[in-house]
């Protein structure tokens, strides 16, 4: 019973990695130390998605299950839980690009936004020459 819990504790934890690989350069705008855990999470998702890594979380969610009586999952967390469910399986992979649309429009929308607030010379006090 506790290993079932944990397993969808881990399914929770899966969610919100996905939704922070989303939405997480957006976020480092307001909390700049953010981009770094993005990075990491941006260079993993995408080595999941092009060397068809198996993901930790999806391991120790099998692993669960299983203690706890349960099957492991026959597919992957994105395949079991996400394709099919919020959107046809045939949008997959639009739906992949969109993702890596908008991760890179967050890390562009950070870079405009760190250059649009640095002072320019003038501003801090020398002289033009």
């Amino acid at each position: 019973m506790v290993a079932l819990a944990l397993a969808e504790l881990v399914v929770v934890l899966h969610y919100a990695a996905l939704v922070f690989l989303v939405v997480g350069g957006f976020l480092a705008r307001r909390w700049r130390w953010l981009v770094y855990p993005h990075v990491a999470m941006a260079a993993w998702g995408l080595s999941v998605v092009v060397f068809a890594l198996d993901c930790p979380l999806t391991m120790l969610e099998n692993e669960l299950r299983v203690l706890g009586g349960e099957p492991p999952l026959t597919r992957g967390f994105i395949d079991t839980y996400i394709d099919g469910v919020l959107y046809p399986e045939s949008l997959a992979t639009p739906v992949q690009v969109l993702v890596a649309v908008l991760v890179l429009g967050s890390w562009l929308s950070l870079v405009a936004s760190r250059r649009s607030a640095a002072p320019s010379e003038n501003a801090v006090g020398r002289s033009p020459s």
